[in-house]
């Protein structure tokens, strides 16, 4: 089952200003916020914009020189799955496709970054208290977080609502069971 016109516009919107906004503020990063590792403070010593490169993926995991190539077919192969859990929701499943788009514009922004920085994924998004810092993101990691816990609550709703359908016609079938034992019952006993 194909998602409807309404899905598209909800999925492709989402990717595509996630992409823009990821571009544009990681372009912003690069020519105002440098030199690399100086914060600059937003809000007091928590939220600071601090430039830094990672040409490993997330949680600056690397695979030494061949990095580069390998999460970015990884990025690669989940679009490609990312697409294709899209492209088989169900028509007006409007949150489930909105997940998606979030997450498909988080990993195409970032191997966007990927490809066309010698440096590695441009991150700038500073969070943390005194010297207990998160690790730095930037606008698609964002989004491929919200999206990806969105994704995973509307799926768990999903698989409840499976649950409970199972557990109804279950309790039908064993109703209409015993029903059916009395009926034998009392025609025997007839």
């Amino acid at each position: 089952m194909a998602p409807s016109r309404n899905d598209g516009r909800v999925f492709w919107a989402a990717a595509v200003l996630v992409i823009v906004l990821d571009v544009l503020t990681k372009a912003l990063a690069v020519r105002y916020l440098v030199p690399q590792h100086i914060p600059h403070r937003i809000i007091g010593n928590v939220v600071r914009f601090t430039l830094a490169y990672n040409p490993g993926a997330a949680f600056s995991m690397s695979l030494g020189d061949y990095s580069r190539i390998i999460f970015g077919a990884f990025a690669l192969i989940a679009l490609v799955i990312l697409w294709w859990l899209y492209r088989t929701s169900r028509p007006g499943d409007t949150l489930r496709v909105l997940a998606l788009g979030l997450t498909w514009g988080g990993a195409a922004g970032n191997l966007i970054d990927r490809f066309f920085s010698r440096l590695g994924v441009v991150d700038f998004i500073d969070i943390g208290v005194g010297d207990v810092r998160f690790w730095t993101f930037n606008v698609a990691d964002s989004a491929v977080t919200v999206g990806g816990i969105l994704l995973a609550w509307v799926l768990w709703r999903e698989d409840r609502e499976v649950g409970a359908r199972a557990h109804h016609a279950a309790g039908r079938v064993a109703g209409s069971g015993g029903r059916a034992a009395e009926g034998k019952a009392e025609t025997e006993r007839a």
